[in-house]
């Protein structure tokens, strides 16, 4: 396996001095160690891949230095635009070090989520023309896989892939990362806004863990998983996934369970809501400054404003929580708020290390749920 320090520390021996990207479980002991080794301005997690890679661009535009943007698979949809319409040989010729984490590999057990993304990512590169190694367990020293992924970047003028597989990297014993000291967890926050709903209320819930709390808790109530769709990919989408079903189906209240990382990865949809104004759309932000999910990387939603962005782009109602008895006043009043509503829930990091995974498939999940919406009217 790969050493986490002796990959940063080629890496930037070799001139490769600013990482920036989007978190992601295989990759966590290496962004761990690029957070705890790199001095400030030069990690920095974006807030989608698209956007890394256009940091990325700027970088090199001002220092003439190569930059590297890290990402799993599923961001490949992200930075295709960027990549051939801006860092391409044949456009600007922008030098650049790609890290992707290979999820969903064939042969390798993965979520159903991960599964087509896994299968086509090699396709998708080569589509693109952009070059590529695989890096895999059997993969010892970092110096030469560096150096001649650097060689390959100066002599072309775009873009080289470093494809991670799982466990790849070696585990890496960095600090822990500050956490942050809510009363409340997600997990007894998500089962908080389930108690409160009526029978007819439509649940979108976001990727990751908010998903898996939400299909565990119905479980353990015994109700049933109709009512939920639970968004386990296209992370970042979850909000206008329930904007869509909120437009047509307005006699319903349509509740979104959103993470922080999620909303600032498209914060745009957030002017899209406030701009048409479904007053039946209920947009809970579960926040704890982290992509929990992944590794628990902060992210910068707990020093902005979400509630002052929300009231900005037209949300009618706005609110914040952080206890219980706050959550539970709350909850209340956006039922019976006219929206479209925003509540944020700031809660603690961390999840329970026996958090399940949901039984049925994604197929299951979408017969289910729209039957559950054509026969609640």
């Amino acid at each position: 396996m790969l050493s986490p320090q002796e990959f940063v520390d080629c890496l930037k021996e070799n001139g490769v001095e600013l990482f920036t990207g989007v978190p992601d479980s295989l990759l966590k002991e290496l962004c761990s160690c690029m957070a705890h080794t790199s001095r400030p301005g030069e990690h920095i997690i974006a807030a989608n891949e698209g956007g890394a890679v256009a940091l990325a661009i700027g970088y090199h535009l001002a220092t003439r230095k190569i930059p590297l943007v890290y990402l799993q698979n599923s961001g490949l949809g992200n930075v295709i635009n960027p990549l051939l319409s801006l860092v391409d040989e044949d456009v600007y010729s922008v030098p650049m070090l790609l890290v992707i984490g290979w999820r969903g590999e064939p042969g390798v057990h993965d979520e159903p989520q991960h599964k087509k993304q896994g299968r086509v990512m090699v396709p998708m590169l080569e589509a693109m023309e952009i070059p590529y190694s695989v890096l895999g367990t059997d993969v010892d020293h970092a110096e030469p896989i560096v150096k001649d992924a650097v060689a390959q970047v100066r002599k072309t003028g775009g873009p080289f892939a470093l494809v991670i597989k799982k466990g790849a990297f070696a585990a890496y014993a960095a600090p822990l990362l500050q956490q942050t000291d809510f009363p409340l967890s997600r997990e007894e926050a998500i089962q908080q806004v389930i108690d409160v709903l009526e029978e007819r209320d439509v649940v979108v819930s976001t990727t990751g863990m908010p998903s898996r709390e939400v299909y565990e808790y119905r479980t353990k109530r015994g109700v049933g998983h109709q009512r939920d769709f639970l968004t386990v990919g296209g992370m970042g989408h979850a909000s206008q996934i329930a904007l869509g079903i909120a437009l047509q189906k307005p006699e319903r209240s349509v509740y979104c369970l959103d993470g922080d990382g999620a909303l600032l990865m498209h914060m745009g949809g957030v002017a899209l809501v406030g701009t048409l104004k479904p007053n039946n759309y209920k947009h809970i932000v579960l926040n704890n400054g982290a992509h929990d999910s992944v590794g628990g990387q902060p992210t910068v939603a707990l020093d902005i404003d979400i509630l002052g962005i929300a009231r900005a782009a037209g949300y009618v109602r706005v609110a914040r929580a952080r206890t219980e008895s706050e959550l539970r006043s709350s909850l209340q009043e956006l039922k019976a708020s006219s929206g479209p509503s925003l509540l944020e829930i700031q809660v603690g990091c961390g999840a329970r290390k026996d958090l399940g995974r949901p039984k049925t498939t994604p197929i299951q999940n979408k017969s289910a749920f729209m039957d559950f919406l054509e026969s609640a009217g």
